[in-house]
């Protein structure tokens, strides 16, 4: 079987699965709050951004720095495990199937969630503005052409994070302690991110992205260039390396 038909099965494999509903409930409880307390976004004044970019960016780094790595090593783990249930990866092993286009299969489907949940929290954003405007007598709707483009590039700069996260998942077998190494790997991003390194750092990039645009609109803030070299080259790397070894290491454990 060739990867897109591979890629194809895998998705009906999730059908059943819950990963709609947990980005679907990691939407509403990163933007309910963000509604309830909208009213903060107009004392934001010695920063010197408006309530409506205020509204936007609090909201986005939210989702950037913990919602959506923490959701995707969930998904992550998901994915790897509807495999080794009652031996699944076994079985599929036995077929006349290429192990690494399986494994590049399983990480498309890992992409392509990310990149849904990207398109949920864009349009809970949208959802949540109107709402936080209806209690507050305010509009804090931006322009599609403002957003969508922060929202696409916050996604191509999570995918060397993805495959870390997917790295972590089939390296370990076990389901606790690969949720617990991604949710770990999580933590530091906020530290790295203020290092001249933080382009070596995958699980901060998304966050880093949206701290920027922060320095965009806020008048108060420095703002600093944003460096595309070394930073493409090293995260173009980094998802090459981990994809590689991901796909020498898929379905080993299971055949001892």
């Amino acid at each position: 079987m060739n990867l897109f038909t591979l890629t194809a099965v895998e998705f009906k494999k999730i059908k059943r699965s819950k990963i709609i509903l947990i980005l679907i409930a990691a939407t509403v409880i990163l933007w309910f709050p963000n509604v309830l307390n909208a009213d903060l976004n107009f004392d934001m004044s010695d920063i010197g951004i408006s309530p409506e970019n205020s509204f936007f960016i609090q909201g986005f780094m939210g989702m950037a720095w913990f919602i959506y790595p923490a959701v995707m090593v969930v998904t992550t783990v998901i994915l790897v495990q509807t495999e080794r249930t009652n031996r699944g990866i076994l079985k599929m092993l036995a077929l006349p199937v290429c192990t690494p286009l399986l494994c590049l299969a399983k990480f498309i489907v890992l992409a392509v969630a990310a990149g849904a949940f990207v398109l949920f929290m864009t349009g809970g954003y949208y959802i949540a503005a109107v709402c936080a405007g209806a209690l507050n007598d305010y509009s804090f709707i931006l322009a599609p052409g403002y957003v969508l483009p922060i929202a696409g590039k916050l996604y191509l700069a999570s995918l060397p994070m993805l495959s870390v996260f997917w790295l972590i998942a089939v390296c370990i077998s076990t389901p606790i302690f690969s949720v617990g190494a991604g949710l770990v790997s999580i933590v530091p991003s906020v530290l790295i991110n203020n290092t001249k390194v933080w382009f070596l750092y995958p699980m901060g990039y998304p966050f880093y992205l949206v701290m920027k645009e922060y320095g965009e609109v806020a008048e108060n803030i420095g703002k600093s260039p944003l460096n595309l070299i070394p930073w493409i080259p090293v995260s173009v790397g980094i998802t090459l390396i981990c994809l590689l070894i991901s796909c020498l290491y898929f379905g080993r454990a299971e055949r001892r």
